[in-house]
């Protein structure tokens, strides 16, 4: 029986983002439920006291609430928040899926003042990788976006037990290669590459597409995730 999976999106996301890739996963036969952190509820939510520790302790209620062993699969900034999970669910966790993203040690951003960090989508549009992505699905994003809580970039966990080392993890590398993300961890100077180097088990799996493959290539990231959960994933290659 498949493990069940837990999908986190990153900044400015909610559920809503990984709906192409549940409908996808059930196919397959996977349980799988997503998350909208807290502060991203809506555009007025109130963010100004939403903290890192609040988006771990999110993570981690998720995966206990389902009651077996699961795969906890995060996207992008939440590879901080998930990584900081991991330390406390090592008994919990079959395994770890990065989506273009990897574990985060230390804080993100600790001197970011504001209260959040609405979209710039000009910036965001100059600097990562829209690959795939059609028109529709920009508007969608720029439309639903929700600032993200300034609290959650300027927080970080003391990491304690060294066994989330060995938890089984896999990388989806869709703007950089596998080549570039073991090398770039190598250099030591990225908070959010550096938890590679601690890990003992790792896969690696080059999926060239946008910095959102939920909406480029969903068949094709729930085949990587519903492989990790145990699935049989033929239906979906």
């Amino acid at each position: 029986m498949a493990h069940p999976v837990i999908l986190v999106p990153g900044f400015w996301l909610g559920a809503w983002a990984w709906e192409d890739v549940l409908t996808e996963l059930r196919r397959a036969g996977v349980e799988a439920q997503a998350l909208t952190l807290p502060g991203l509820e809506h555009a007025d939510t109130d963010r100004s006291g939403v903290t890192f520790e609040d988006h771990v302790e999110a993570v981690c209620a998720a995966v206990e609430a389902t009651g077996r062993p699961t795969v906890l699969v995060v996207h992008s900034g939440a590879g901080f928040s998930g990584y900081a999970a991991s330390d406390r669910l090592t008994d919990r966790l079959a395994g770890m899926v990065y989506v273009d993203t990897a574990p985060g040690v230390g804080p993100m951003d600790p001197g970011f003042d504001g209260a959040d960090m609405p979209l710039d989508w000009e910036s965001l549009a100059a600097e990562e990788n829209l690959d795939g992505l059609s028109e529709e699905q920009l508007q969608t994003f720029r439309t639903r976006a929700v600032p993200q809580p300034g609290g959650v970039l300027r927080g970080a966990a003391d990491l304690v037990d060294d066994a989330r080392r060995h938890v089984p993890s896999t990388f989806v590398c869709t703007s950089f290669t596998a080549e570039a993300y073991r090398a770039y961890a190598a250099e030591g100077t990225m908070p959010w590459l550096a938890g590679i180097p601690e890990l003992t088990d790792t896969t690696w799996v080059d999926l060239p597409t946008s910095h959102w493959p939920m909406w480029s290539r969903p068949r094709d990231l729930a085949a990587v995730i519903a492989e990790a959960a145990g699935a049989d994933a033929s239906t979906l290659t």
